[in-house]
């Protein structure tokens, strides 16, 4: 449904610091509200603004997913709106990699325009990144909008290298729109373009919710009341202590926290009237608070959100029913701007105090007077505001439209600049591969080794076409490393797995070479079917399983190891391995630079670890 003084007509590129399918919040909002008054929105889902951790695995396979389930990481999502997953290298202020991201953004970014014929957009990020700063000019803008909702800079010490970069796009955004008060004044001393635009509420789900009977969702409605609720992601700035003490101390009330679960709260697990029902669809937020009997808001005081404006505030209001907050500088702004409107506490004694004043019968004109501040706080009023910044901007660049000949210097300018980056690009690449040492640093992690000590058995992971390429390639090596183990006395038996054929069959290859080193048959055992590092550890399990072996000295390649450790942790966690790598292997030699087969090799192996942990092995 289309709103009156929302932009129209325009095609929109945005630079999203979430991703569609995460928590809806104002991205999706504005950018779905867009889409629907007329314009073609490309939502590009975030790009990072820290090197991901382990606790991000999830969302690096779901954007694998999205990457897939889509054309080329494209995807269409409804009319007008269209999403993109990209897959970049994930070092965002790694200077290297921040060039080879800035190609691979920008050559997909336009790829796609050309596809759809998408014209020059209007570009609007929330993301201050040194790649989405580098993409922007790339993409010949007619307007720039940087909403800055966050101080990204302190949610994480990773994310602190944000802060140069955001300063700059301050400068550069046509338009700076905040969330805050605080944020307002850090980016002011960069701009004279800052307007505050807190997020708003679609007064129009929660009115249609209102006014219905009966749609309190049965698993709310089946708590004991009252209920204190609150909606929105469970995440690390809410004051665990604080809901934990509050919940004790009011034991005839229930708490209800709706929403993902982004942080462990297993320490309340002994309190029996807090409940963690987590996340539900979006559509259903509505019908969760017109449950509620009073919402919360129950942050920790921290740098981070002393820039924080709370989404759920104006949900709470929207519904009509009170609200209760900590003491964060933003909910003192909105009392300053809306009146009384939510009970501020600043421990956890006057917490219980102001819920307690706040399940008290609220008024009819009580109720109404909420719903009117949620109303002044809508998104349609927020956006179509928003619509009428933008469109004075384009306003004014229409009234200077520069002359032909200004245009297309400016397209031979873009031309060049893009040519000369390519260039340095390949070229520093290049260097960096076959002339430093990156290659090997890259490699490090692959390898794991450890000294040998007594075990059961030697296990021997033949390479087929291996590391190299190329048949037979390191085998000799392996069968040497495991044919010293054994001589040292480590082990009184060693298991050669290989399932692969050459010329003949490379694990009797490999029996025969130890034969002829010394070691009496009697003392090996093939396995002569496995096809991957998986097979071969499922295969050499059953072996061990049948003899009661419980530790082995595994040798490999230096770069498989890991790979191989991690199955055999996966699937065999009863069994002890020793890391045992070939020493030294020829194929791995080297000193600055690699080879291109060297290349090869590292590079499958990386691939061969992500098809492995998509699959599950590892």
């Amino acid at each position: 449904m289309t709103e009156r003084g929302v932009l129209r007509g325009h095609d929109i590129l945005c630079f999203s610091s979430i991703d569609w399918q995460f928590i809806w919040q104002g991205h999706q909002e504005i950018m779905s509200t867009l889409a629907a008054n007329g314009n073609r929105v490309l939502f590009v889902e975030n790009t990072g603004v820290r090197a991901p951790a382990m606790r991000d695995l999830p969302r690096v396979r779901e954007r694998f997913r999205n990457w897939w389930r889509g054309t080329k990481g494209f995807r269409r999502e409804s009319d007008n709106l269209f999403i993109y997953s990209p897959i970049l290298l994930p070092f965002p202020y790694s200077p290297i990699v921040r060039r080879l991201n800035r190609f691979l953004l920008a050559r997909a970014l336009r790829r796609w325009m050309r596809a759809i014929g998408f014209g020059r957009p209007i570009v609007w990020t929330f993301l201050p990144t040194p790649l989405v700063r580098d993409v922007i000019p790339e993409m010949d803008p007619l307007v720039s909008v940087y909403y800055c909702i966050d101080d990204f800079a302190s949610s994480s010490k990773a994310a602190r290298k944000i802060i140069h970069s955001e300063q700059q796009l301050f400068r550069e955004a046509d338009l700076v729109f905040v969330t805050s008060e605080k944020l307002r004044e850090r980016a002011a001393q960069f701009s004279d373009r800052v307007h505050l635009f807190p997020f708003g509420v679609s007064m129009k789900k929660f009115e249609q919710v209102r006014a219905a009977a009966n749609q309190v969702p049965e698993d709310l409605a089946a708590l004991k009341r009252p209920i204190i609720g609150y909606v929105g992601g469970i995440h690390r700035w809410i004051d665990l202590d604080l809901v934990a003490s509050v919940a004790r101390t009011m034991p005839e009330a229930t708490f209800a926290f709706v929403g993902p679960a982004q942080m462990d709260v297993s320490a309340t697990a002994d309190i029996p009237n807090l409940h963690w029902l987590g996340k539900r669809p979006h559509d259903d937020v509505p019908r969760y608070i017109k449950g509620f009997d009073v919402g919360i808001v129950p942050y920790l005081l921290t740098d981070y959100t002393a820039n924080v404006y709370p989404t759920k505030l104006n949900e709470y209001l929207a519904m009509g029913i009170p609200v209760v907050a900590t003491d964060l500088p933003e909910i003192r702004r909105f009392n300053a701007e809306h009146g009384p409107s939510v009970a501020v506490a600043a421990d956890s004694r006057q917490f219980v105090d102001a819920i307690h004043a706040a399940l008290r019968p609220s008024t009819e004109e009580e109720r109404i007077s909420r719903t009117e501040v949620a109303r002044k706080n809508s998104w349609v009023s927020r956006i179509a505001e928003m619509s009428r910044l933008i469109e004075g901007v384009l306003d004014a660049r229409r009234s200077r439209s520069e002359p032909w000949e200004a245009k297309l210097r400016r397209v031979y300018r873009v031309a060049r600049r893009r040519a000369a980056v390519s260039v340095a690009l390949v070229l520093t690449v290049y260097l960096l591969l076959f002339h430093t040492s990156v290659p090997w640093i890259l490699a490090e992690p692959l390898r794991i080794s450890e000294p040998p000590r007594p075990a059961d058995a030697i296990v021997v992971f033949a390479g087929g076409v291996g590391e190299s390429g190329q048949a037979g390639g390191g085998y000799q090596e392996r069968v040497k490393t495991a044919v010293d183990l054994y001589q040292h006395g480590f082990a009184p038996r060693m298991i050669f797995e290989s399932g692969y054929v050459f010329a003949f069959r490379e694990a009797e290859i490999m029996r025969d070479l130890a034969g002829a080193l010394g070691v009496p048959p009697s003392a090996i055992i093939l396995e002569a079917n496995g096809i991957n590092a998986y097979d071969d550890v499922i295969r050499v399990r059953e072996v061990l399983r049948a003899q009661n072996w419980r530790r082995i000295l595994l040798v490999s390649s230096p770069y498989n190891m890991r790979r191989s450790v991690l199955v055999w942790r996966k699937q065999a966690p009863e069994v002890d391995v020793v890391s045992t790598p070939v020493p030294q292997s020829q194929f791995y030699t080297h000193g600055r630079g690699a080879t291109l087969d060297q290349l090869r090799g590292l590079t499958r192996e990386y691939v061969a670890l992500a098809v492995y942990w998509w699959r599950g092995w590892l």
